[in-house]
């Protein structure tokens, strides 16, 4: 598979120069799901948004096709970052579903007048034309072809949503970029989301960076998975192998945070991330040249507080953690993950 979209080395940083995505690279292939996973304010939603050029990275380069899609920080120090509007916003090559489709859909347009916007916006159809597509795209998400004419608050919010990826597919994207598409449903509701955008993949051939804090959510969606921790790449590699065998210890964590039905496996899975994460840990900032999770981490050791650890390969798997690295001279543990 050849790269669709490439993000190479990209920071964005706010006031005081913080630093909300620190120097993350990531390429998602042509017809492939690349999951994008971490907790709050890990940075994975300015990810999505510098793509998308809603944000203007500090520095590195964001390429869609070989062509750059977003904002690009300007060249030469001393320059301001300047805007780029590009071709594939431009032609809706690149689309996005919101977590929220209730705030994300006006209130005050009927449904088939919002999915037809983005082809309007790019004049290229007729009117004829947009209600035939409108029914089109209705149908294609499971609802009644009658139902451009409605409100959105006539709907629920699993509709809503499927009105919200319509909407992103009017305009034929190649990649969309799902910002927490079902955070806000229930499981049920869920489980026929995921398995609808999984249908259009198949069907439409679209690639898509799915972000979500749930590691189990990415793992049904995805081929592969980067796990972000305070806006670092922590673990990336093939979906299965880092949800079922995470080696990072963050990962670790997160799995053991994800529910399971089964109560005996939860009370397991509660132990072993209470085990995981240092308590008050997540109270104390690692430092500008420390491992971003040490403070957190039960296997910290001085070299994680006092250097960041380079990214290493196990196997088909990119780690940054001074564990896994043989010159760093971290005392070297087992790298297989505990059964959980």
């Amino acid at each position: 598979m050849t790269d669709l979209l490439s993000v190479e080395n990209l920071t964005v940083s706010f006031r005081r120069g913080s630093a909300a995505v620190d120097d993350v690279s990531l390429t998602v292939a042509r017809s492939q799901t690349v999951g994008l996973v971490g907790e709050s304010g890990s940075g994975k939603t300015t990810i999505g948004r510098a793509i998308l050029g809603l944000v203007t990275p500090t520095s590195g380069r964001i390429r869609f096709d070989g062509t750059r899609p977003g904002n690009e920080a300007a060249s030469g120090r001393g320059h301001p970052a300047r805007r780029v509007q590009t071709a594939p916003i431009q032609t809706g090559l690149i689309q996005t579903v919101f977590q929220d489709p209730g705030s994300s859909l006006n209130p005050a347009r009927t449904v088939g007048r919002s999915i037809a916007e983005p082809l309007a916006a790019l004049g290229t159809a007729s009117a004829a034309s947009l209600r035939e597509r409108t029914r089109e795209l209705l149908q294609a998400v499971g609802l009644p072809a009658d139902a451009g004419g409605r409100y959105p608050h006539e709907f629920s919010g699993g509709q809503r949503q499927r009105i919200a990826i319509a909407r992103a597919l009017a305009a034929s994207p190649e990649l969309v970029i799902c910002d927490e598409p079902t955070s806000s449903l229930d499981l049920s509701t869920q489980a026929q989301m995921l398995n609808l955008l999984g249908d259009l993949r198949a069907s439409r051939g679209l690639s898509y960076l799915f972000i979500s804090h749930d590691l189990a959510v990415v793992r049904h969606m995805a081929d592969r998975i980067v796990v972000l921790y305070r806006g670092r790449v922590m673990e990336a590699g093939p979906a299965e192998q880092v949800s079922e065998q995470p080696l990072h210890p963050y990962t670790r964590a997160l799995r053991a945070a994800a529910p399971v039905a089964d109560v005996a496996r939860q009370r397991q899975r509660r132990a072993e991330r209470q085990q995981l994460i240092k308590p008050g840990g997540d109270l104390v900032a690692s430092g500008a040249d420390a491992c971003p999770y040490a403070a957190r981490c039960v296997f910290a050791a001085p070299v994680c507080v006092s250097r960041r650890p380079r990214q290493v390969e196990v196997g088909l798997v990119q780690l940054e953690c001074h564990r896994y690295d043989p010159d760093s001279g971290y005392p070297q543990l087992s790298c297989a993950a505990p059964t959980i």
